[in-house]
């Protein structure tokens, strides 16, 4: 096997695999090996030169650069005497991650969040209300009690995140490995 088909076959190997783990985020494997695609790329791509390359409609093409640019994980570039966009990705992975991190979670929490503060709103108003039986009362009690569980939660989650937003994370965890 020569040497420029190893070559091939690792990248292939490699941008299958990004592809197929791009579900985690939430983005289809197209747009993975879009991703894969610029990580091995030597410089920005057009839409046009990715389409080519994936060989993607450029509906699909475009829709898997708005996913990424989304995510924080690939960026337009300007290069001079070039009119078309250029997409890269980023290369701070750990910026990348907090990003994502930030962004998917913050909004699930948002919704959760949200949902059960109205529910326990809504369950206050049946416990007040005198037609409620004792024991839809205290089925209501118990929901409310699950509910503001499930909201510290939400609040530690949150606190989390901070820490991913302002790098805090990183003194409990560095990049760096430690020397043992």
């Amino acid at each position: 096997m020569k040497n420029n088909e190893i070559l091939d076959r690792t990248r292939t190997m490699v941008i299958d695999s990004i592809a197929q783990n791009m579900i985690l985020y939430g983005i289809t494997p197209s747009a993975g090996r879009l991703y894969g695609l610029l990580f091995y790329s030597d410089k920005p791509l057009t839409l046009d030169e990715m389409k080519e390359e994936l060989g993607m409609s450029k509906t699909s093409m475009s829709n898997s650069v708005r996913s990424l640019l989304d995510l924080n994980m690939v960026e337009k570039v300007w290069v001079k005497g070039e009119r078309k966009d250029l997409y890269t990705i980023k290369e701070d992975w750990y910026q990348c991650f907090f990003d994502f991190f930030t962004i998917k979670w913050r909004s699930a929490i948002t919704t959760n969040s949200s949902t059960m503060e109205k529910s326990i709103a809504q369950l206050k108003e049946l416990i007040a209300d005198p037609m409620t039986s004792e024991e839809t009362r205290e089925s209501a009690l118990l929901d409310i009690q699950k509910l503001e569980d499930r909201i510290d939660y939400y609040d530690w989650q949150n606190r989390l995140i901070d820490s991913f937003e302002t790098k805090d994370i990183l003194n409990f965890i560095p990049i760096e490995k430690k020397e043992e």
